[in-house]
């Protein structure tokens, strides 16, 4: 039984380095079945599926350890798809999708509470593993995107609560998800709203957005990036003065400053951004997932380390079929069909 069981975790650890929880899952069920009485049996049939027999099969019937739910208690869900999009291309899992969350607290300006930001996290995990999905946009409603994280909610904490949960730590999750995100901004981005816009990889502005790190008014400061993604994306100066003074920018400032890529007008954001997803959902999407990983990892390496690392992901892809189909449709004038392999 001892080496058995040497032998299963090994497989497991091997298979949870690829980050595939479902897999253990369902080599569990295979343990449990009746038939296999016998450690040897036990051990003969995991070593077949993990090597490659029916438990890939398996897997790729379910898209997501965390899939998505029917409805969400502070957020609206969608999938949106192009258009000219047939409904047996979505059936197939033609990768032109957007996954389009809405924060929907609209009592509370959309402030983040802890139920809000799980119900992201969730939503977000679980279209990032769907196949036919290719790029996230995160939005609020028109008067706030997020007027920051819930006061109501945080007012009468402790500090020993505050260090020992590590609060805002699981924010940083949606920093996680590997397909792009898209912050489409209206009204207020206030405190942790301006943090979560930072967190996503593109921001579009509505004419209307504000943005700013109030938090020194209430007696603290940014406890979700505001002074670390801040500075990086506007600069040390810039991003004092906001802190400091807890004063608020508009869309043409913060596109000024380079906080976001582009303002929009406000009745037109959801389709600007979801046009934009379109965009990028319609690429190869394993060389937009290396693509982000490269620029995400700019910020924590040198530019040698960096430069190293940009050739090491552009080699890799030469390893792919998409890299194949780009470049024959660019040499015969014909628009590619990725197939995301």
């Amino acid at each position: 039984i001892h080496s058995f069981i040497t032998v299963f975790l090994k497989q497991i650890i091997s298979i949870l380095k690829q980050n595939s929880i479902l897999i253990m899952l369902s080599v569990a069920k295979q343990i449990a079945r009746p038939s296999l009485s016998k450690t040897t049996s036990i051990h003969q049939d995991i070593t077949s599926l993990v090597s490659g027999g029916s438990l890939y099969k398996k897997i790729a019937l379910v898209h997501s350890f965390s899939t998505l739910k029917d409805s969400y208690a502070n957020i609206l869900v969608e999938r949106r798809f192009p258009e000219k999009s047939s409904d047996k291309a979505k059936e197939k899992g033609g990768k032109s999708g957007v996954g389009l969350i809405t924060l929907h607290r609209p009592r509370a300006m959309n402030a983040l509470c802890d139920d809000l930001f799980d119900d992201l996290i969730h939503a977000a995990k679980a279209l990032n593993d769907e196949p036919n999905i290719g790029c996230l946009v995160v939005t609020g409603c028109k008067k706030a995107f997020a007027a920051g994280a819930d006061i109501d909610e945080m007012s009468n904490r402790q500090f020993d609560f505050a260090y020992k949960s590590n609060m805002f730590a699981g924010w940083n999750d949606i920093t996680k998800m590997s397909k792009p995100i898209i912050a489409a901004v209206n009204g207020y981005a206030l405190g942790g709203g301006c943090e979560l816009a930072m967190m996503c990889d593109i921001i579009i502005a509505g004419d209307t957005a504000k943005f700013g790190q109030p938090e020194i008014k209430l007696g603290v400061i940014p406890g979700a990036g505001g002074t670390q993604r801040l500075v990086r994306a506007i600069g040390k100066s810039k991003a004092m003065e906001m802190v400091l003074t807890g004063n608020t920018i508009d869309a043409e400032r913060a596109e000024r400053d380079g906080l976001v890529s582009k303002v929009v007008a406000s009745e037109s954001l959801i389709d600007e951004a979801v046009k934009m997803g379109y965009v990028i959902a319609s690429k190869s999407q394993i060389s937009i997932m290396m693509a982000k990983e490269a620029i995400n990892a700019a910020d924590e390496m040198t530019l040698n380390e960096g430069l190293r690392f940009e050739r090491r992901l552009f080699h890799s892809l030469f390893a792919t079929n998409d890299q194949k189909e780009g470049m024959s449709a660019f040499l015969n004038k014909r628009k590619p069909e990725f197939t995301h392999t």
